[in-house]
């Protein structure tokens, strides 16, 4: 009984730095047109989940959206399928397009999630990039920043208290009602995600939230004022300093070598970036095998490479940032299984053991 004890408190020590996966479960066509279905997209976002529990990460994160082009609108669904099938790694949305949903019905499910995780969900709530949802849903574009504003305003007040009243522009009011169930954990997890609005960063500071920032390609040095004015509005509202976390969230990819790395990981990704840059602009957007070397160069955010050469990129991005956890998007462009499982065992294996081993020295000279 004690060992048995001894090991499930080792399981939920959090280790000096998290690594973890997210994916929008995209059904994008490769460069040959072949394009796998929605069931078998399902399918391998699950194994890439045990997978990614078994080796060692720390969050696995799914996206929502609401077009042909993706498998995944309900991820509270996907990660309930997860839950009951992993031990210990976290699971949190990524993002869910908080103007569009219910924040009632998105805090019961994933309540309803940690209870069948046993403690492991998360919200990562933002205003979405894709905008497919507000039509679908009956919401006007216009309406874009105050819903995501009374709608955060209301899920952290559900967070709070078994029983609220709440009134507001978009939605009923609610008159001391029971919000149940309750979640296992005594406060469920919420972060904001952040894209490259100055704003957003202040206001998750303000709020005291975590700030998941999704950095998708230049040089990380740009993005530092975001972070520094989070954590500046954040302290500036009273909060504690140590509490203001910080995750960064990118595309990325590990193999055995810088090449094998950069050759497997283009055709994916200027298949999804050409797609769906081609789709806003109303036209073909590809992405030159040249212009790709540019943007996963040394100096840039994106971390494709070798191991040594990812777990470099993300330590310097954790010397700008002092971050607390790296969320990568592998499994882009219809990317084989076999491919995205053996770039998980390189980064539960490799890189986080370098990056975690070098934090935790750093932490220790301060």
């Amino acid at each position: 009984m004690q060992e048995k004890q001894s090991i499930v408190t080792a399981k939920k020590e959090k280790p000096a730095f998290e690594f973890g996966l997210y994916t929008f479960g995209d059904t994008v066509p490769n460069r040959h047109g072949v394009q796998v279905n929605h069931k078998q997209r399902l399918k391998e976002i699950i194994d890439a989940a045990i997978l990614a529990d078994q080796a060692g990460l720390d969050i696995f994160g799914i996206g929502e959206h609401h077009t042909l082009d993706f498998a995944v609108s309900s991820n509270a669904v996907v990660l309930a399928a997860i839950a009951r099938a992993t031990e210990r790694i976290r699971l949190t949305s990524a993002t869910t397009v908080l103007s569009t949903v219910d924040p009632v019905r998105l805090f019961e499910d994933f309540v309803t999630l940690d209870l069948l995780s046993e403690g492991r969900a998360e919200i990562i709530a933002g205003r979405g990039a894709f905008v497919d949802s507000f039509p679908l849903f009956g919401y006007k574009l216009e309406d874009y920043g105050q819903l995501f504003s009374e709608k955060l305003n209301l899920l952290m007040k559900l967070r709070e208290s078994e029983r609220i009243t709440w009134s507001g522009q978009f939605r009923s009011m609610i008159h001391d009602s029971e919000i149940a169930p309750r979640p296992h954990q005594r406060e469920l997890p919420l972060w904001v995600g952040v894209g490259g609005t100055p704003q957003s960063a202040v206001y998750a500071g303000r709020l005291g939230l975590g700030m998941a920032l999704a950095i998708l390609g230049g040089s990380p040095e740009r993005a530092k004022p975001l972070v520094d004015l989070y954590r500046q509005s954040g302290i500036e509202a009273g909060h504690d300093a140590s509490k203001l976390q910080v995750a960064v969230t990118s595309h990325g990819y590990v193999a055995e070598t810088s090449q094998q790395a950069k050759d497997e990981f283009y055709p994916h990704y200027e298949s999804y970036m050409g797609h769906f840059l081609g789709k806003r602009s109303g036209g073909a957007a590809p992405i030159s095998r040249s212009d790709f070397e540019g943007m996963v160069g040394p100096a840039m955010a994106i971390p494709v490479g070798s191991p040594q050469e990812v777990a470099e990129k993300i330590l310097r991005q954790y010397e700008l940032f002092g971050h607390s956890r790296h969320i990568l998007q592998l499994d882009i462009g219809n990317m084989p299984y076999a491919k995205v499982a053996k770039a998980i065992e390189l980064l539960a294996g490799q890189v986080a053991p370098i990056v975690r081993r070098e934090v935790a020295k750093q932490k220790q000279r301060v």
